[in-house]
């Protein structure tokens, strides 16, 4: 009994438990979970809810609230309480405004309330502005009824769509307006540009701030703005203060009214982006939207190689903007103009045949810029040259077409009159051959190939044997020098006449060198300097032209000389070839090797200097030749085919490099380093050398000039003998 009674109690105790869980629940279900009604009275206002009239209003209200109330005359002076509350008027009684009304009835006439009571500056300004001419209606126009005033905030872009219902279309379609109805609190508004909305002026107002003038000041509110690039991830940098530096930028604050600001290429209210097909800055419609201004440019453009390419949905196809900048548009005589005649070659026009990848896409040719830039238009522009041919001068600026278009200034048959433009009689004697030519990289014509690899093949191998044979005759005589005898004798080596010849070849080589390579590599930082008047002046130039008259002018007094004086042309026996001559320079590597000790002895001239002199006048005779072929160009042109150019070229600059190495490896060796006469050979400035290196190096010479008594002993033997 005890047992069941237990039982039972547990029992209860568990259904008392369970039971209170469950209305638990049920009392946090009811409050987490709204009830419908409750969830509708949030949802919509109740009554007491809404804005509600002041107070003091009640007794105007008991008429005036009453729907269709009329006056006298019949006008409506009905007044929606509620609305009248929520506008931002809602805040006044209506005394406030109608102070006249001091009792009822009301005057048979009340007089009219005027805005300016409160709003002063705007009043002011209204009647001054663009919607001054809407008169004693113009607050109304866009407040609407003066009872249901809305905040500014709310009335655009709806209520200026009453009057400019296209422009607000165009707005709310552009990238502004999607941006402002996506809730871009940057997002700019009718009042961000046409601010402040009392003074909005017209366009053609010089205070209204989308005139031209001032247009590009109120685009820089935000696109001059870091931060708000920064977060719209807009890529563009400084597009305003690049335009301002513009010619057209600079054109607007000069007050040409035509020249194009923001809104000719953007457009005003219907902005796009340039990723849609409808932008005004669309890729293909850039050359429409330039044409709006340059009309038979843009026509022009549109029937070249690139128009048409362009036309065909060609995205690689340059327009306007690719070779004229964007924003930072300049004048073609200004330097830092992308088609400035410096720079149009390789900034502009080498930005896309340079580009292998669209030479491959397009089947464009690889090697127009590299050629271009290889040839002397192309290393004179690099250089500075302002009046060197450039892609332009040749191909056409607007105008460009296939080469094969009968219009093409390029044609075959054009090409005459092309090269003539700078180059008189070019191509009436001789057809104009390919033009795109590389001395670096090989020759279309045979004759210019074949120099080009005679030399390829002749430079190494010269001037390796110059390098081989100075290195043993150095070493050899570093090794075996011993202390001699010198007695502080002379002999005359070269006379007045030969040290004149010489010192114009001194004062004129190196600075052909220095001038001519100056041209070949312009970017170099040693080259610099000598350009620094390229853009004015062609200094360098004239200096090496100036240079080659003086070579020129040496070795002619150097010939006459021998001409003319008798004695002296025992000079070119002396110099003449001879069989020994082989056997020498044998004896000599077999003696620097250590395969034979009996020392070389020589004539007057040995090998060495015998090879320099006469490849010295070999090296004049090419160089003076094909210098004058590129100088008088103009001749060269009118009586000779292009392939004689072209050779010229080459010889030119292949022959200037194995005449300047051989200076440095060979003659630089004999009169300076060889160790027999360092530090220097001083002939070339008294005529003199000591007569004991003609004594231990060529004794059969100087005991002939014992015998004819040209030794000249020192004034005090004694004291000059050295051991």
């Amino acid at each position: 009994m005890g047992k069941r009674t237990r039982r039972a109690t547990d029992a209860a105790g568990r259904l008392g438990v369970v039971f209170l869980v469950l209305l638990f629940a049920t009392c946090l279900f009811s409050v987490c979970i709204p009830h419908p009604a409750w969830a509708r009275s949030q949802a919509k206002p109740t009554h007491s809810q809404l804005p509600q009239p002041i107070k003091q209003d009640e007794n105007c209200l008991a008429c005036h609230g009453q729907a269709g109330m009329t006056s006298g005359t019949g006008k409506s002076v009905s007044i929606d309480p509620m609305k009248h509350a929520a506008s931002v008027h809602g805040i006044l009684a209506c005394t406030d405004c109608h102070t006249a009304i001091k009792e009822y009835p009301h005057p048979a006439k009340v007089a009219r309330v005027q805005c300016s009571t409160c709003h002063t500056d705007e009043a002011a300004h209204v009647p001054a502005s663009v919607h001054g001419a809407l008169g004693a209606a113009a607050c109304q126009s866009c407040h609407g009824d003066h009872h249901e005033v809305a905040a500014a905030a709310q009335l655009a872009p709806a209520k200026c769509a009453q009057c400019h219902a296209d422009e607000v279309k165009e707005f709310r379609q552009s990238i502004h307006g999607k941006a402002a109805a996506a809730g871009d609190q940057d997002a700019p508004t009718c009042f961000s540009c046409h601010e402040p909305v009392h003074q909005i002026h017209s366009s053609g107002d010089a205070a209204s701030t989308v005139a031209k003038k001032n247009l590009p000041g109120t685009c820089a509110a935000c696109h001059s703005n870091p931060q708000f690039l920064a977060r719209h991830k807009i890529p563009f940098a400084h597009p305003v203060e690049l335009y301002r530096q513009s010619v057209h930028g600079r054109a607007i604050v000069d007050g040409d009214g035509a020249a194009a600001t923001c809104s000719d290429c953007h457009g005003s209210h219907g902005i796009l982006p340039a990723q849609d097909a409808r932008s005004k800055v669309n890729h293909f419609n850039i050359p429409a939207t330039c044409g709006q201004c340059h009309a038979d440019i843009a026509k022009t453009y549109l029937e070249s190689v690139h128009g048409q390419a362009t036309k065909n949905g060609v995205s690689g196809a340059p327009v306007c903007v690719d070779c004229h900048g964007e924003h930072l548009i300049l004048a073609p005589k200004e330097a830092g103009s992308l088609v400035n005649a410096s720079r149009v070659s390789m900034a502009t026009c080498g930005r896309c045949h340079s580009d292998e990848r669209l030479a491959l896409r397009y089947n464009l040719p690889a090697d127009r810029v590299p050629s271009f830039a290889d040839s002397y238009h192309g290393l004179a522009m690099r250089g500075g040259s302002q009046s060197v041919a450039n892609c332009a001068s040749c191909h056409g600026v607007h105008n460009i077409f296939r080469s094969s278009d009968a219009r093409s200034t390029v044609n075959a048959a054009n090409l005459s009159k092309t090269c003539g433009n700078c180059h008189a009689g070019a191509g009436n004697h001789f057809v104009i051959g390919p033009v795109h030519l590389s001395t670096s990289t090989g020759a279309a014509h045979p004759v210019v190939k074949w120099i080009r690899w005679t030399y390829l093949v002749l430079i190494p191998l010269t001037l390796g044997f110059m390098i081989v044979h100075n290195l043993l005759d150095f070493f050899a005589k570093l090794i075996r020098r011993q202390p001699r005898h010198e007695t502080g004798a002379q002999v005359s080596r070269m006379n007045r006449n030969f040290r004149i010849a010489h010192w114009g070849v001194i004062l004129s080589f190196p600075t052909l060198v220095f001038t001519g390579f100056a041209l070949k590599f312009p970017e170099a930082w040693w080259a610099r300097p000598l350009l620094l008047w390229e853009g004015h002046f062609a200094f360098r130039g004239a200096v090496h032209r100036a240079a080659a008259v003086l070579l020129i002018a040496s070795t002619v007094y150097h010939v006459i000389h021998l001409a003319v004086v008798r004695r002296d042309r025992l000079f070119l026996k002396a110099m003449l070839p001879q069989f020994k001559d082989a056997t020498d320079l044998l004896q000599v590597l077999a003696y620097n090797l250590g395969l034979t000790k009996i020392e070389p002895h020589f004539a007057k001239f040995n090998y060495a200097e015998k090879v320099e002199y006469w490849a010295f006048l070999w090296g004049t005779a090419v160089m003076t030749i094909s210098g004058l072929l590129l100088w008088f160009n103009n001749f060269t042109l009118r009586y000779f085919p292009k392939w004689i150019s072209d050779a010229a070229t080459a010889i030119h600059y292949y022959e200037a490099l194995l005449a300047t190495f051989s200076i440095l490896l060979w003659h630089f060796y004999m009169v300076i380093f060889d160790p027999l006469v360092y530090p220097m050979d001083t002939a070339w400035l008294n005529g003199k050398v000591p007569a004991d290196h003609y004594r231990h190096s060529r004794p059969e010479y100087y005991r002939a000039l014992e015998r004819a008594h040209l030794v000249e002993l020192p004034a005090n033997p004694a004291a000059d003998v050295k051991p």
